[in-house]
């Protein structure tokens, strides 16, 4: 029985986790998309397999762009800043050659990293 609900966990937070992604990455929403040079955006990341925010970055975002992400779902806080996103204290990186999203938080990196590789993505270690 520990194994079947071990089995299910993990296929359920997969599957949250690449939702999750998906979302960010998806190229039929109507998110502005960032162009290099228009800065990086810092918000609160529902992670619904955690049912917690993490904070994240992603790079390239612009002023419009960064406040959808931080309107989106149940994200929250988002703040507009110019440059890369600073790399201290980063956890995770997936970078999809689009766009960078850099976690800030240990917990649900597992998932995440699954879900980086769906959406055609490098991940690395922060």
């Amino acid at each position: 029985m520990t194994t079947i609900y071990k089995c299910t966990v993990l296929l359920a937070g997969l599957m949250l986790s690449t939702l999750a992604i998906a979302g960010l990455h998806s190229e039929g929403d109507d998110l502005p998309k960032g162009e290099p040079g228009d800065g990086h955006c810092m918000f609160n990341l529902q992670n619904l397999m955690m049912d917690e925010s993490m904070k994240t970055c992603q790079e390239h975002a612009n002023p419009e762009g960064c406040a959808t992400l931080g309107s989106t779902d149940d994200n929250s806080d988002a703040v507009h800043g110019e440059g890369a996103c600073p790399m201290e204290g980063a956890k995770g990186v997936c970078d999809t050659g689009e766009i960078k999203l850099v976690y800030y938080a240990e917990e649900g990196l597992g998932g995440l990293e699954i879900g980086c590789g769906f959406q055609g993505g490098d991940w690395s270690d922060g």
